[in-house]
């Protein structure tokens, strides 16, 4: 009997053996919290007998199972294969980031690392392995690291097809982060989001062939993610995998060619978003105070402290008064309550995605089981999640 008839089986039988043992491969287990890189005793926090399944002394029942399939981003299906499946970990994707800063991502961030691998493999399989964009921006666009970023940004500028006019007639933040997101699916970059729940990340790309995936921090501002999504397209289009701290610090402690790396993605969202001619245009008849960044930041549709920043790097402020706003902007900052949480989801895995597994599910081709992994819910929250999207929540 095949893995996947097993799971099955067991599956249709869940009623019955709520409390029962299942007899899973023990070496899945293994190989699930090494790849997810956590020790025996960080998984023991959340599953107390893990160390007994991995023996093969004790069984997880189902829910028990279930749980242990969403902490590691595996479908439940995976627990019944022979052998572990032939998955690079996670670290692999980060090759050009040391191992010491590595190991220093929160474990929140790491779990969000695995979940989108995972949801690079789900697009693989819902599509057959073809992106479903009619043009991939990674694959038509190439830049040596010595590219002139004025020359790189409005390449990629044109490529979008996205004009400054367009920029500044979005009526807010909120229309102009939807308008980026979309502009990058069209081209075949994913953009996914969540909550990080860790202080100091805005988020970070993974970088593939086909499927090149941004994920951004849905807890930072709307101006902030905004940046990150072009911070990480920088790296997708240097063909790298990278993670967006908050603080520039974390840049010092780089080797220098991850180092340089970084710096470009950050001059790159920069002189992308607010073009040096534009910016000069648009400081022409402006002092250099914070009312003045204010105004020039809401043109653009950008954070307060991306114009604060050209004003230091042009030596219109110092250190000390660029520091002390971005504390005191930060400071102004709330956080927003909790939300819809079908509407949530919708934010978080994007129309493009949503579509792609519904489609699969309306032609037979998943079930309505898969259909809720795929979806990252339980079952019975589908029904519910296909109304919502269907009324076009965002």
């Amino acid at each position: 009997m095949s893995a996947i008839v097993r799971f099955r089986a067991y599956r249709l039988g869940v009623w019955l053996m709520a409390n029962e043992g299942i007899p899973i491969n023990a070496a899945i287990v293994t190989w699930a919290r090494t790849r997810a890189g956590l020790t025996l005793e960080e998984a023991a926090e959340k599953f107390a007998r893990i160390a007994a399944w991995e023996a093969g002394t004790a069984l997880p029942t189902y829910p028990q199972l279930e749980r242990l399939a969403d902490e590691f981003k595996l479908p439940v299906a995976a627990f019944f294969f022979p052998a572990p499946p032939d998955l690079p970990p996670i670290r692999e994707s980060f090759r050009t980031l040391p191992d010491a800063e590595f190991d220093q991502i929160p474990r929140q961030v790491r779990f969000l690392l695995r979940k989108a691998k995972a949801l690079q493999l789900n697009l693989t399989e819902l599509t057959q392995g073809r992106n479903p964009a009619a043009r991939l921006i990674t694959h038509d666009l190439k830049f040596p690291e010595d590219v002139p970023i004025a020359r790189m940004a409005e390449q990629v500028r044109d490529y979008l097809g996205t004009s400054l006019e367009q920029q500044y007639r979005w009526a807010d933040e909120d229309t102009a982060l939807k308008a980026w997101r979309q502009a990058l699916q069209d081209v075949g970059v994913f953009v996914f989001k969540d909550a990080f729940r860790a202080d100091g990340y805005s988020g970070f790309s993974l970088y593939d062939d086909v499927f090149p995936i941004i994920y951004v921090n849905n807890s930072s501002t709307k101006t902030r993610q905004i940046f990150t999504l072009f911070h990480e397209l920088g790296h997708l289009l240097f063909h790298t995998s990278g993670i967006d701290p908050l603080q520039d610090r974390y840049i010092e402690r780089l080797p220098e060619h991850q180092s340089r790396i970084e710096i470009l993605c950050n001059r790159f969202a920069a002189e992308f978003l607010v073009p040096t001619a534009a910016f000069n245009g648009a400081m022409a008849t402006r002092d250099h105070s914070e009312f003045a960044a204010t105004q020039v930041a809401q043109r653009f549709r950008v954070s307060r402290e991306v114009i604060y920043r050209r004003f230091l790097d042009r030596g219109w402020i110092d250190e000390p008064e660029y520091s002390r706003a971005v504390r005191e902007w930060a400071a102004q900052r709330t956080a927003g309550g909790g939300g819809n949480w079908y509407r949530t989801q919708i934010t978080y895995l994007g129309r493009d995605y949503i579509a792609l597994a519904f489609r699969q599910y309306y032609q037979n081709r998943i079930d309505d089981t898969q259909l809720a992994e795929y979806l990252d819910t339980k079952p019975r929250n589908v029904g519910t999640l296909e109304e919502y999207f269907s009324q076009g929540s965002q």
